[in-house]
């Protein structure tokens, strides 16, 4: 072939590279609404991002299962990577909700609260983690007319869901202690420098 010979996809091939190119930016787009939400909700910037601590490891779970079992990062396994951002927050959710009340109502440290609210939430976390993971195992398995369509839906939704839910348990408490260590020094410091602010204005 010469050297000044060019190809391309034409026609559906065309159309599904070209909705292939969009989604990442659909995922960081759906990313950033989800941070904006849990902003709001909880009047913070740092404890969403312990929410959505929980995502790279679902992504990742999703991953490792589709090349274990030779799918493609087809349309459909992206749609799964994206429903997995919708389970698996809520466990993060849980968990931080939950140690949020005991700091503020119960005036309990943050090691205290996140280590409770981890024995406390461990029941919820794992039954709504096993009803979405049993519903994904029927179309991982599943034979058939159209199961090469559904097989990479589900096996992304139970690589995630088995991978995160080993996972968050350990790496959430620790994201949160840290974050919040975080916040109170920079409150600190921020209380400290209003009150060498305000010292000249008393004296005077």
């Amino acid at each position: 072939m010469p050297a000044s010979l060019q190809y391309g996809f034409q026609g559906t091939a065309a159309s599904f590279e070209g909705s292939l190119s969009n989604e990442g930016i659909l995922i960081l787009a759906a990313l950033a609404a989800v941070y904006i939400v849990l902003g709001v909700l909880y009047e913070s910037f740092i404890h969403p991002i312990t929410i959505l601590s929980t995502l790279p490891s679902a992504g990742v779970g999703a991953l490792l299962a589709l090349i274990i079992f030779h799918q493609d990062l087809s349309v459909v396994a992206i749609i799964g990577i994206i429903l997995l951002i919708g389970i698996v927050k809520k466990n993060g959710i849980m968990m931080v909700d939950f140690a949020l009340e005991g700091e503020r109502e119960r005036g309990m440290t943050s090691t205290d609260a996140i280590y409770e609210a981890c024995l406390l939430r461990f029941r919820p976390i794992m039954m709504t983690t096993m009803a979405a993971l049993l519903a994904g195992i029927p179309l991982a398995m599943g034979s058939g007319m159209g199961s090469e369509l559904r097989r990479p839906l589900g096996i992304s939704m139970v690589g995630g869901l088995l991978l995160s839910q080993v996972l968050t348990l350990y790496t959430t408490p620790v994201i949160y202690i840290f974050f919040d260590r975080i916040g109170s020094r920079f409150q600190r410091k921020t209380e400290r420098e209003h009150g060498n602010d305000a010292t000249p204005a008393e004296a005077m």
